[in-house]
């Protein structure tokens, strides 16, 4: 080309080219859309930590929000999760480092404290007069419980004594009453002394029992033409018997204020049954006009516990 006196390529110069480059396989007729589509995407910003600090997060509401409206972003589901794992990671480093920033400061709380010995001190003291006062108060409660406890001892005795002594009262009153109502002599003995009154309650008393002799007499129709004891007035001596008695057993009949009325007891027994005994024999030698008395008194008999002297009486002529 040369020996042609054409100039070499080589020395040509390169605008002298420019009509003749090819275009490139990338170019086409929608050369814009293709260089959009080769675009990277935009790389997603980091969450950021106060959307999790909402008081009313929603984990579900705040992942739709991620990928929905004109900023969603462009990230797949893998690299969201581990963008999540890395941020739970490195709260639960920050977590355990405050954690243990927190406890060295507690451990080293006790070498930082200085001065309080002299208050520490006082408190120890207080406490020691506080607990020295508590047992003291203790003791005291203690030595009043005991001396509760011997006063009430005492006082269940005094009762006891008291009770006693009513009771001795009521038998000696009982006893007297009743001697004054079968008139046995020792009623009116030296230590026995009444007053109008006493004669007045005995005669209302032996009143009433006549009474209700006489309306009993009636009814059986034979109380007519016998001299001795109705059988309601003996009963009613019989029952009056019987009370003194109880009360002589409640009282205990070692007990030798009981043993002292004994006597007595045994002597107004004595009389109502020797009453009895002449009041049934008369029954018996009425006839007829008798049996209904001679039933009553053989219950007296049994208010007595004297059947024996009831059998001891029948069988007599």
């Amino acid at each position: 080309m040369a020996h042609l006196g054409l100039p070499s390529p080589s020395s040509r110069p390169a605008s002298s080219y420019s009509g003749f480059i090819l275009p490139s396989s990338s170019s086409s007729s929608n050369g814009d859309d293709s260089d959009n589509d080769d675009e990277p995407l935009p790389f997603p910003e980091a969450l950021t930590r106060r959307d999790f600090l909402t008081p009313d997060f929603d984990p579900a509401a705040y992942l739709s929000a991620l990928h929905a409206g004109p900023t969603a972003r462009h990230q797949t589901l893998e690299d969201l999760r581990a963008e999540l794992r890395d941020r739970s990671t490195t709260i639960s480093a920050e977590l355990l480092e405050l954690v243990n920033s927190n406890y060295t400061s507690f451990l080293s709380l006790g070498d930082e404290l200085k001065g309080g010995e002299e208050r520490v001190e006082d408190v120890r003291v207080a406490l020691l007069g506080f607990k020295r006062a508590v047992e003291d108060v203790q003791a005291r409660v203690r030595e009043r419980k005991v001396e509760v406890g011997t006063l009430n001892k005492e006082l269940r005795g005094v009762k006891g004594a008291v009770e006693m002594g009513r009771q001795m009262l009521e038998l000696d009153d009982r006893i007297t009453g009743l001697e004054a109502r079968l008139a046995v002599g020792s009623s009116l003995g030296k230590d026995h002394d009444y007053d109008e009154d006493s004669d007045d309650d005995v005669d209302s008393w032996d009143d009433d029992l006549d009474g209700g002799a006489d309306e009993e007499d009636e009814q059986d129709g034979g109380g007519v033409g016998f001299v001795g004891s109705s059988p309601s007035k003996l009963a009613a001596l019989a029952r009056e018997y019987v009370l003194v008695d109880q009360l002589a057993n409640s009282l205990g009949r070692d007990l030798p204020f009981v043993r002292k009325m004994e006597e007595r007891m045994t002597r107004c027994r004595n009389t109502i049954i020797l009453d009895l005994n002449t009041a049934l024999k008369e029954a018996r030698r009425s006839g007829h006009s008798g049996q209904g008395r001679v039933v009553k008194f053989l219950g007296v008999y049994r208010t007595l516990k004297a059947d024996s002297e009831a059998v001891r009486v029948l069988k007599e002529r």
